[in-house]
């Protein structure tokens, strides 16, 4: 689903419970809002927010951490591939159709990411990619060094390979997380019966109203925060190429 349908659906859930406990409070006898009643009610409503503070501040740290590994995945994997551009240069001149791919596939990699598009990114993980990335490593291994330098230069060739694919299937994996939808929809839950007792106990004005209103908004944004965080490739909130970009320029020189 969309994150802005989600955030949407939040903020909708939550204002209107404060809306629904508003409604209720003019209805209820006044025996039932006594001072012991609220208390017990502001009592109960604490240990509900407790536990959202904490859940909301636990989705925020992880989803902050999917972002940051991807980030540090990404500008890793680019250092590599043009440490691994230079190793193949130093080999000699019978890597340079090696060099040439290497370009060609980076390039293609970076205008998918470019996109933002989910479906080309899922393209990423296809078979083909694999088979390209593969057949690049094969062309590598295929070389026959003459000299020791050249069978060491080979060897770290085919390491920062390996290197590289790790990094990119652990990116691939990292920037397709989203909130479990059991624990959205215990978290939004908790937060109606909050919101809703915020419109329980206040009076009904204009200013109570937008009150709500914002704090509905705020805590949406948030749902939408983690959840656009979680996807860092794809997201409103994305990664920056321009690691890749720089990256792109020094290959085949």
């Amino acid at each position: 689903m969309n994150h802005l349908v989600i955030a949407l659906i939040v903020f909708c859930c939550l204002f209107g419970s404060a809306l629904l406990g508003s409604y209720v409070r003019q209805r209820l006898p006044a025996h039932h809002l006594s001072d012991e009643s609220v208390a017990v009610l502001k009592l109960a409503t604490g240990l509900i927010a407790t536990m959202s503070a904490l859940v909301l501040g636990l989705l925020v740290s992880s989803a902050k951490g999917t972002f940051d590994t991807t980030n540090a995945e990404l500008e890793g994997a680019a250092a590599k591939v043009v440490e691994f551009d230079r190793v193949l240069a130093r080999y000699g001149p019978e890597t340079q159709p090696i060099r040439t791919q290497l370009k060609h596939n980076y390039e293609k990699i970076l205008q998918t990411l470019a996109s933002r598009d989910r479906s080309r990114l899922a393209m990423l993980d296809s078979p083909e990619a694999i088979i390209r990335s593969e057949a690049l490593q094969q062309q590598v291994a295929a070389l026959s060094p003459s000299t020791d330098n050249q069978r060491s230069l080979k060897a770290s060739a085919l390491q920062m390979m390996d290197a590289v694919f790790a990094a990119r299937w652990l990116t691939l994996l990292k920037a397709n997380q989203s909130i479990p939808p059991i624990m959205l929809v215990v978290l939004i839950t908790w937060l109606s019966i909050i919101f809703g007792s915020f419109g329980l106990f206040a009076p009904r004005n204009g200013t109570i109203l937008v009150v709500l209103l914002m704090c509905a908004l705020s805590t949406a944004a948030t749902i939408l925060l983690v959840e656009e965080l979680n996807r860092p490739l794809d997201g409103l909130i994305s990664v920056s190429l321009e690691p890749m970009q720089h990256t792109l320029t020094r290959l085949g020189q």
